[in-house]
């Protein structure tokens, strides 16, 4: 069974309604560990920034980015941002699909998380919403290139390792390696690295990602902060993640991405 912490302070968290299947639990890898799942993780509506009315200039921009985006894009670069407007009638629209997902897959994680978002923030100028493959972001405020480190929160396996056959410095190195990758000269705007490496008795897989707009010196600082931030969530636990808005870090002991380009095995 998962469980979550978070050290946001400014907006409400709503509860995580992911359901944890038997497969995860008996670490038994299946058709659903092997990039097949897309689960709702959680959503936030950024009540901060206020409500737009009916009919309004900031409702027409938003209505018209969202019906473009797919008309402009066919999703193989897995990032998309577009903004219109500005002052209070800025709006943008960020989305961000998980390394491994690109195309039709993409393309209908955008179309589930448009959905659910407006649906579940309903006027809302901004919100956040998070599912297993993509991440979608509406804002009045432009964040473009900068850190969040106020939308992340980490969710975790009840389930601990002994520490007497698990240590967290080949866990540490294992992301460190990860991050690397992930934001290398021959990597320059992916900003995404996945892998495997032995732990101990077992085989762990990670990933680490984040959004790309930021740079890799962002990328960096941001994995680092998340990993100190939240190191209680994750360390000696049966698979962990820290869920951003700028950046992402997992690691579970079944496979739950593809094999790429990116993919690190020690």
């Amino acid at each position: 069974m998962y469980s979550s912490s978070s050290v946001s302070k400014r907006h409400v968290m709503v509860p995580i309604l992911a359901v944890v299947a038997i497969q995860f639990l008996l670490n038994i890898p299946s058709v659903f560990s092997l990039n097949m799942t897309n689960a709702y993780l959680q959503h936030k509506c950024f009540v901060s920034q206020g409500k737009y009315k009916p009919g309004s200039e900031y409702e027409k921009d938003l209505i018209d980015i969202i019906d473009s985006l797919p008309l402009t894009s066919n999703f193989t670069r897995g990032f998309e941002m577009s903004s219109s407007g500005e002052g209070p009638n800025y709006v943008s629209v960020t989305h961000q699909c998980r390394g491994d997902s690109y195309g039709a897959k993409c393309r209908s994680c955008y179309s589930t998380t448009i959905s659910e978002l407006r649906r579940r923030c309903p006027r809302y100028k901004g919100g956040i919403i998070w599912y297993d493959q993509c991440l979608l972001v509406i804002s009045a405020v432009n964040y473009f290139g900068k850190i969040d480190y106020d939308n992340n929160f980490c969710i975790s396996n009840a389930k601990k390792f002994s520490v007497g056959h698990y240590s967290n410095v080949p866990w540490g190195i294992f992301i460190d390696n990860l991050t690397t990758i992930a934001i290398s000269e021959k990597n320059p705007t992916e900003l995404y690295a996945a892998g495997e490496r032995k732990i101990g008795r077992d085989k762990v897989y990670g990933m680490v990602q984040c959004t790309q707009d930021l740079s890799s010196k962002g990328c960096l600082e941001c994995v680092t902060s998340n990993s100190v931030n939240f190191q209680k969530c994750m360390f000696y636990k049966r698979g962990a993640r820290v869920i951003g808005r700028s950046c992402n870090i997992r690691y579970e002991f079944y496979p739950f991405v593809a094999v790429g380009p990116n993919y690190l095995k020690t």
